[in-house]
């Protein structure tokens, strides 16, 4: 009898232990880096120096925007430099980023070609 009631408690324990470990998490909970962080910020953007891109010349701001990466989306590739856009900006765009650090983006600002 103790011998049954032993099992019968063991049993109990790990139906209600199992339960309770399941997880519908899957996958990466945006805590992992989606696109390469550099080591160090490209000169050409430090310097100030702008980019072409789509009829325009954008220039880097002082500002910075935090974003996760799955918050944006990579448009092309400029001196060696991943460009991107807000996932919810759409054309014309407000504002071009570059990745310089964990959650850290580099504003770039657009002045017509004909200024």
């Amino acid at each position: 009898m103790k011998k049954k009631n032993f099992m019968l408690i063991c049993g109990l324990i790990l139906l209600v232990g199992g339960a309770g470990c399941s997880s519908n998490v899957q996958g990466n909970t945006g805590q992992l880096s989606v696109y390469n962080i550099p080591a160090q910020e490209a000169k050409w953007i430090r310097d100030g120096e702008p980019m072409e891109f789509e009829d325009g010349v954008w220039y880097p701001q002082d500002a910075i925007d935090v974003l996760l990466d799955s918050e944006v989306l990579l448009l092309g590739e400029c001196q060696g430099v991943q460009i991107f856009v807000d996932k919810v900006d759409v054309r014309p765009f407000r504002a071009l980023y570059t990745k310089f650090g964990k959650n850290k983006f580099r504003v770039f600002k657009k002045r017509d070609l004909n200024d």
